[in-house]
């Protein structure tokens, strides 16, 4: 199982160097910049990103707040041409994944029929999915916790929305974070085999990283691994100093996934 870090690739390129981390996950938004026509500066955005000696596996943040994908003000060929932009920069980046959170974005603005909207995001799954599986990416849609979002608000929900899409190239991420502040049990996740194509971690209190409060995410890893999970984890956390915490959170994660891989060998 690779375990990456959600970072700007570039600035942190020394650190990310000398540490023991797999791979990065970067920014649609600021790294791929599809709106951003320089494709001078975006090469120089690659190489500089990759400086770091690690592959770019991922990039989150997939759509802006100003360009919603639910509710009476979508724009379906903006997001379309923000799309194609963003899916053909991660192909050329070696990403494997785009994580649609976007909570922005996909907030269902107050009085607008939340069926509606489901049905909206669920067709512009259908749209989106074979778009990037043409640049050999795949989306994963990211459920967040209620407090950010007030659409896709657990792992179970998520789930059916892509069960619905029935989409090739749209899959489903966890967030051990936002289940966490969302009172989802690791339960959950045994729903979701053959669906989850990504994992993002940090700790529920301060959105901290593995090893500094000490949260367990054992129960979780271990439905993670009764389903035959192997994907990438990314921490995405805050951090007071990467340079020091970094390896040290690596290991505390690490140190959970082999006792929860010995416990399920056993």
């Amino acid at each position: 199982m690779l375990l990456g870090l959600c970072t700007n690739a570039a600035a942190n390129a020394r650190t990310i160097a000398t540490s023991t981390v797999d791979y990065v996950e970067e920014n649609v938004q600021s790294f791929l910049a599809p709106r951003d026509g320089d494709e001078a500066a975006w090469r120089a955005r690659l190489a500089a990103a990759l400086a770091g000696g690690r592959p770019i596996l991922a990039a989150c943040c997939f759509l802006p707040g100003d360009l919603p994908c639910v509710g009476p003000a979508v724009d379906r060929a903006a997001i379309r041409a923000w799309a194609t932009v963003a899916f053909r920069r991660a192909a050329q980046a070696g990403m494997r994944t785009v994580v649609f959170g976007s909570g922005g974005s996909r907030r269902i603005p107050e009085g607008f029929d939340r069926a509606e909207a489901r049905r909206q995001f669920v067709d512009l799954l259908r749209e989106l999915g074979p778009l990037a599986q043409r640049h050999g990416v795949q989306i994963a849609v990211e459920p967040l916790n209620p407090g950010e979002c007030n659409f896709i608000t657990s792992v179970t929900e998520g789930a059916a929305v892509v069960r619905e899409a029935a989409t090739p190239g749209v899959r489903l991420l966890a967030d051990l974070y936002h289940m966490l502040r969302a009172g989802e049990g690791p339960e959950a996740l045994r729903a979701c085999a053959g669906l989850l194509v990504h994992v993002h971690v940090a700790e529920r209190e301060k959105r901290t990283a593995p090893g500094v409060a000490g949260d367990d995410f054992r129960p979780f890893l271990h439905e993670l691994a009764a389903i035959g999970y192997e994907g990438p984890v990314s921490i995405e956390s805050g951090w007071d100093d990467l340079a020091a915490g970094l390896d040290k959170a690596l290991a505390a994660l690490r140190l959970q996934l082999a006792d929860t891989r010995l416990a399920v060998a056993g």
